[in-house]
């Protein structure tokens, strides 16, 4: 059968796309600002690109011969693009768990929501808040709560040496600091 005949798949895989997965029977934790942003995407796509791309594409469609139209098929990839990015920020926000970090505010011991400094066997200090799969930039000192490194800080406490399995070996690390966000 001839590839110009094969329906493309309307329901792609958001796996495939590289994003982060939820744990199996995991949670989606996120804080009040994670979830704003994610619904602020959500609605940004749904009201203003969206109509913006259908409107180009309906144009480009109306001027004939859609095979060599760039418009047409550049607007048509964009909209499935649009429409599995909708798809899967719906789905996260429908099983997400928003948690305000806020209220461990003073505590010692290590949440979701903490931004820890920790220092390494070799003097090296780090920080790092720990977030939302969905949330967490590393580039800003963000981890994921699911991350090897937040998996071995949650539950402990200021002061607490701990072991953090790595891919180069087992590191020794200890726990200088842990603050929140104040209420608001």
């Amino acid at each position: 059968m001839s590839k110009a005949f094969t329906k493309e798949s309307d329901g792609e895989d958001d796996e495939d796309l590289g994003l982060p997965a939820l744990p199996a029977g995991a949670r989606n934790y996120m804080t009040p600002l994670g979830y704003s942003r994610m619904r602020a995407e959500l609605f940004s796509l749904i009201d203003d690109e969206r109509p913006k791309v259908v409107e180009i594409v309906h144009w480009a469609a109306s001027n004939g011969d859609r095979s060599e139209n760039g418009d047409y098929i550049y607007g048509k990839k964009r909209l499935r693009e649009i429409d599995r990015r909708i798809r899967f920020l719906t789905k996260r926000l429908e099983v997400a768990e928003v948690v305000d970090p806020a209220v461990h505010h003073g505590s010692e011991q290590i949440y979701f929501g903490a931004t820890v400094t920790y220092a390494e066997a070799s003097g090296t200090e780090r920080t790092v808040t720990i977030l939302g799969i969905d949330e967490a930039d590393s580039l800003q000192g963000q981890v994921s709560w699911v991350s090897p490194i937040a998996r071995t800080l949650l539950k402990s406490r200021e002061g607490d040496a701990l072991k953090l399995v790595t891919p180069a070996g087992v590191l020794d690390i200890e726990v200088l600091q842990v603050s929140y966000p104040a209420p608001a």
